[in-house]
């Protein structure tokens, strides 16, 4: 099978090194890629992830069987309308459905039409009338902007002065027109929970925790991630079984009802509260970095289930087999993310730390200058492990960290306290 993977950070890296593994697989061809994925399949560095034509174009050319979408943008800009128009197989939801994560107030809507559980909320384009809104509720409360944010257009506010001065953050966040959303503040243990959708069957697909804080302690601004392990300990059988019957399985059936079948990965993002599970946001991707704590861990075939996922044949699979072990991945990211940071400077010992046992680095951010590997981005590496459990996982992880030299570079090192706390 010839497969064409979209995107060029970790969470691509992680898909690429998973599905090179597939007996199915002949062909893989990255566009843009970077030098992780670049072990794996043709890189076409050249192309932008915009150029829906040259991305179709590439298809033709290369007899592609299926498309892969890594981030979320393409998605919520219709990339899978197009390929499917062209009869390409695509593994990613169309535009419609990418709302989910492409407009929150989209997916808070769906949620009181159908009564799924959520925080109650409120939704405002005026700042005046946000501001009145955040006065007659008080704190602590949620801010998001509407729209994609690359998991830092929220605000999680504990004081009414940190509220109030956060409508105007948010507002400045989006673009004009832009919405802000304005919810109820949950209190619990979150968790992402992941399945394949294919419009009609729900397979799960495994849960994990991130890390949002830049710093150790949960300290500092929110990021895109700075490390995960997998699975999640608080999300027992019976808040999978919840989570499925009460939350993913009514939006499913809500969007096929609505003629806009899922196909692809749904990522439920939940807070585990006293009275249950509730939804605090979807998004239409693997998470970054939770796929890698995830693959690491899967122990069928990825091809098979993206193929079937993209097809409508998931009903065939007999499900998704993860190992019992724990995974974890920490992040490595350049000083100063998630403000503004220094690119190009030089890494080293990155082959050292993934010939550790049970240990892959998968490149997030990072590019070859005369040969030589160097930072390209905010969030750079993860470096990630697995083990027989969450310790054994979390020292392999940081045994390699200790090995990788990168002195313009940092990392939490409290990934997973929250595991083995419990």
């Amino acid at each position: 099978m010839k497969v064409l993977l979209l995107g060029s950070g970790g969470r691509e890296h992680a898909l690429a090194w998973k599905l090179a593994q597939s007996p199915l697989l002949t062909t893989l061809i990255a566009i843009p890629g970077n030098p992780g994925i670049a072990e794996h399949a043709r890189c076409l560095e050249s192309i932008p992830l915009t150029d829906h034509d040259a991305i179709v174009s590439i298809c033709a050319a290369e007899k592609i069987d299926l498309v892969v979408v890594g981030p979320e943008a393409p998605l919520v800009d219709g990339i899978a309308d197009r390929l499917a128009a062209e009869g390409i197989n695509v593994f990613g939801p169309r535009r419609a459905p990418a709302q989910l994560e492409g407009s929150k107030l989209f997916t808070k809507e769906l949620c009181r039409q159908h009564d799924i559980p959520t925080a109650a909320f409120g939704r405002f384009s005026q700042a005046d009338a946000a501001r009145a809104y955040v006065r007659e509720r008080g704190a602590p409360i949620v801010l998001k902007a509407d729209g994609l944010m690359a998991g830092k257009g929220v605000v999680v506010a504990m004081s009414l002065d940190e509220a109030l001065a956060a409508v105007d953050e948010v507002f400045a966040m989006g673009t004009p027109g832009t919405e802000i959303l304005i919810e109820e503040f949950l209190e619990g243990e979150e968790v992402s929970f992941f399945c394949l959708v294919d419009g009609e069957t729900v397979l799960p697909f495994g849960s994990a925790q991130d890390h949002k804080r830049a710093f150790d302690g949960d300290q500092g601004p929110n990021t895109g991630g700075m490390g995960a392990y997998s699975p999640a300990p608080v999300f027992t059988a019976e808040m999978e079984r919840r989570t499925l019957s009460e939350i993913v399985k009514p939006t499913a059936r809500a969007l096929a009802d609505g003629g806009s079948p899922y196909r692809g990965i749904i990522f439920a993002g939940l807070m585990i509260t006293i009275d249950g599970p509730k939804l605090i946001e979807y998004n239409v991707r693997f998470g970054d970095p939770e796929c890698q704590v995830l693959l690491m861990r899967l122990e069928g075939d990825l091809l098979e289930l993206l193929h079937a996922t993209a097809t409508g044949a998931l009903a065939d699979e007999r499900g998704v087999s993860m190992a019992p072990d724990a995974a974890i991945t920490v992040v490595m990211a350049a000083r100063g993310y998630p403000g503004s940071y220094e690119k190009g400077t030089p890494i080293k010992g990155v082959g050292a730390a993934g010939a550790l046992p049970g240990v892959h680095v998968f490149h997030a951010g990072t590019r070859l200058e005369g040969g030589h590997l160097v930072a390209n981005g905010g969030r750079v590496l993860n470096v990630t492990a697995i083990g027989a459990n969450v310790a054994e996982a979390r020292e392999r992880a940081y045994d390699a960290v200790a090995l990788i030299d990168w002195p313009e570079g940092f990392c939490r090192s409290d990934i997973a306290w929250r595991a083995l706390a419990e």
